[in-house]
Parts: structure tokens; C-alpha cells; sequence
């Protein structure tokens, strides 16, 4: 299993009918990265430097996993992973 895995992937609405499985940190940082300045706030960039921490070792991949889920659930895009397999898209980092 690769060290930057997440124990367990997170699906998150990309767009209307789009959701994506957030399943490393690589798939994080990206995700939080191209999210839309005018909505960033204090919880993304908390969930942004806990994954950057977690690459660099500061901090475990689980911390990282269960920040981006705080900032998944708080900008409402998260989604149960049994109905986003559906609409599920490729990750794109290949984790």
C-alpha cells in the first residue's frame, strides 16, 4: 500500500453531476489547490497545510485525510461513497 494512501477514500462533487474519490494526498493537495480562491477560507487552508504537513512526515496521512473530510463536509461536497459510484470520475494522480 502506498505510505501517501488514505485508509479509506473520500468522494467529492466536482461539479453538478461529477464526483471524485480523493484517495491519497496527492488527490488532496490537488483538489484543494485548484478549489476556487473566492471560496478558500481558514478551514481549507488548515486542510491544505495538514496535507503539505503530512508529505513532509510533520503530521500522519490519517491527519491529512481527516482534515480534508472536515473541509469536504463544511464546503458541502462531500458524498456517500455507495451513490457516488455512479458518477464516480478517474483519479487523476494514480494513486
Amino acid at each position: 500500500m502506498n505510505e501517501e494512501a488514505f485508509n479509506s477514500p473520500l468522494f467529492v462533487k466536482r461539479a453538478t453531476h461529477i464526483v471524485q474519490e480523493i484517495a491519497c494526498l496527492a488527490d488532496a493537495v490537488d483538489f484543494l489547490n485548484e478549489w476556487p480562491e473566492d471560496r478558500r477560507d481558514l478551514i481549507h487552508e488548515a486542510a491544505l497545510r495538514t496535507c503539505y504537513d503530512a508529505y513532509d512526515g510533520r503530521k500522519p496521512v490519517s491527519a491529512a485525510r481527516n482534515a480534508f473530510f472536515g473541509f469536504a463536509k463544511r464546503a458541502n461536497i462531500l458524498e456517500d461513497a455507495t451513490s457516488a459510484m455512479q458518477w464516480l470520475a478517474a483519479c487523476k494522480s494514480g494513486c
